[in-house]
């Protein structure tokens, strides 16, 4: 092999390992694009979450909504920004209520019960409700607690 020969050789190697390099320079720029868009939409998502939460928890303070409703609703959301915090002792009375009633039909599947059926139902939730009103008031106090030390509180 001639010297001219191995320099367009190596010449032509040294290029396609710069293409090759740029290719992989900008498939890394956009790996870390991908990646910043999502923690973005994360941390959208936990804020909306989170202000959900609040807004819940306020009504139930303030006895706008239903204890079962409510006590769903934090649940869920707690839920959402982390699974395990719903074990925590502090939120146990919204993950109990929705233990407990969970059962109960909703929407048209309630309007599709016998009259006496659904005061059944009714009843049962009223019990839940009363057994149960002091310590979801006590969680929705401890999810605004929670709200204000995001993301300290998470851990």
């Amino acid at each position: 092999m001639s010297t001219t020969t191995a320099l367009i050789l190596m010449g032509l190697g040294l290029a396609i390992v710069a293409a090759l390099g740029a290719y992989a320079y900008v498939l890394w720029r956009e790996v870390r694009r991908r990646q910043a868009f999502r923690e973005e939409e994360l941390r959208r998502a936990h804020d909306n979450c989170l202000e959900n939460l609040e807004l819940v928890a306020n009504a139930l303070q303030q006895g706008q909504v239903d204890i079962t409703e409510g006590a769903w609703r934090c649940r869920a959301l707690l839920d959402i920004l982390d699974p395990t915090l719903v074990s925590r002792p502090e939120f146990r009375a919204f993950a109990e209520v929705h233990e407990r009633t969970r059962h109960l039909h909703t929407h048209s599947a309630r309007q599709a019960l016998t009259p006496k059926a659904r005061f059944q139902e009714d009843r049962e939730r009223i019990n839940v409700e009363d057994e149960w009103r002091d310590e979801v008031i006590k969680a929705a106090s401890s999810a605004l607690v929670f709200r204000r030390g995001w993301p300290d509180s998470l851990h």
